[in-house]
């Protein structure tokens, strides 16, 4: 909800990587938040299928987890993750959070 109202962006909830799979090509988003830890299929592999189709090569993704080591963030950026967002997090911040990564990763 902090998304769309606060920050005025356009948001997309999927209930599963396969329906963010099978729904991203319509939304074309312009970043995924995605939580590395969901049902059927993690984030780690959401991100591997993604990153294995020519629409979604690019896309940028943010991992939300609450695995935040730095060896677990530095296996998730190696992945493709442009950042990682610890849980739990303030939903208040969260919009100007990924505006900030977003944009820091605009080339």
């Amino acid at each position: 909800m902090s998304l769309e109202k606060i920050g005025h962006l356009g948001v997309e909830s999927c209930d599963s990587g396969q329906v963010a799979l099978d729904r991203v090509a319509d939304f074309a988003p312009d970043l995924v938040l995605l939580d590395a830890i969901m049902p059927e299929m993690d984030g780690p592999d959401v991100l591997k299928l993604l990153r294995a189709r020519d629409d979604t090569k690019d896309l940028p993704i943010v991992f939300m987890t609450a695995k935040v080591q730095p060896k677990e963030v530095e296996e998730y950026k190696s992945m493709g993750a442009l950042e990682v967002i610890a849980k739990p997090f303030d939903p208040m911040p969260l919009h100007q959070q990924l505006k900030d990564i977003w944009l820091a990763n605009q080339s």
